[in-house]
């Protein structure tokens, strides 16, 4: 664990956990989103000033960077593991029902993180929305390349385009996160998980 001696506002100088200051970080965007939460908000939660904030973090934009390898690493190690399963239906299963873990988890907020900030930052020349952007096109290649292994197994049927399988699981995920984002239950993710399943009955 990283820890740095910063200087508060009175000169005194304290040890300042990085990880631990991450943590509250990533709760507060969590919450609020990107564009709702201010550098206020973001000082306030972590126990430091913005002099602080900058030196170990640099602006507000790279601190979010930080924070979302960090949800990365944390909140999503079941896109990693479902890429391990056996099958592509059971690839397509364990990230489905993973993201309804996540979303329906009472210690989190609602939501996704990458699908509200995507969602919030829509103007194409905005770094940040080029980061996701980037991101996107990374999870989603990783997933194609896991069907194509499928497909050269013999495992999914020759005529099967990985691309557009790949295109319809992202989807559905995201389309998740925005129904938990605005109130749907577990038992109503779940329907929507079972319905997408039968969508891919022929796996």
């Amino acid at each position: 664990m990283e820890t740095r001696k910063l200087h508060t506002a009175q000169g005194r100088p304290r040890a300042f956990d990085i990880d631990e200051a991450l943590e509250k970080a990533l709760q507060v965007f969590w919450r609020k989103g990107y564009l709702g939460t201010s550098l206020t908000e973001l000082t306030e939660a972590m126990g430091i000033n913005r002099p602080s904030l900058y030196a170990a973090f640099g602006n507000k934009e790279t601190l979010f960077r930080k924070v979302l390898d960090l949800y990365q690493e944390q909140q999503t190690p079941y896109m990693a593991q479902a890429l391990k399963e056996p099958t592509a239906r059971k690839v397509i299963e364990r990230m489905m029902y993973g993201v309804v873990d996540l979303l329906t988890n009472p210690d989190n907020p609602p939501r996704c993180l990458y699908a509200q900030t995507v969602l919030s930052c829509a103007d194409p020349s905005d770094p940040l929305y080029q980061e996701l952007a980037e991101r996107r096109i990374l999870i989603e290649a990783t997933i194609c390349d896991r069907f194509a292994r499928a497909i050269a197994e013999g495992d999914l049927a020759p005529d099967t385009d990985a691309t557009v399988l790949a295109h319809f699981v992202l989807t559905v995920n995201f389309g998740m996160s925005v129904q938990a984002s605005s109130g749907a239950s577990r038992a109503e993710l779940l329907q929507v998980v079972e319905m997408a399943l039968q969508a891919c009955s022929n796996l």
